[in-house]
């Protein structure tokens, strides 16, 4: 037993020691596990913002194209040989 010698005291002040630094490592994870949710939820919002940006752009180049008149077509150029 690793507790083996040490007094009633000096065992318990080691198990408060333990369970300390394995209350800090979890609240160590916990935060760094709230930051990476805290990025996902920026990453979805600005991918939410961006697509609706893009969307809103396509449509209004449509409309623009069905309001705009239609270009003749170009007769292709003839290249002659000297």
């Amino acid at each position: 037993m690793a507790t083996k010698g040490l007094s009633t005291e000096e065992a318990k002040l080691r198990a408060e020691r333990n369970f300390a630094k394995v209350e800090k490592r979890r609240e160590e994870a916990e935060s760094a596990l709230e930051a990476v949710r805290a990025e996902q939820r920026a990453v979805v919002e600005k991918t939410v913002r961006l697509r609706a940006l893009r969307l809103a752009k396509e449509a209004a180049d449509a409309a623009a194209a069905a309001l705009a008149p239609a270009e003749p077509a170009k007769k292709p150029r003839v290249r002659r040989a000297k």
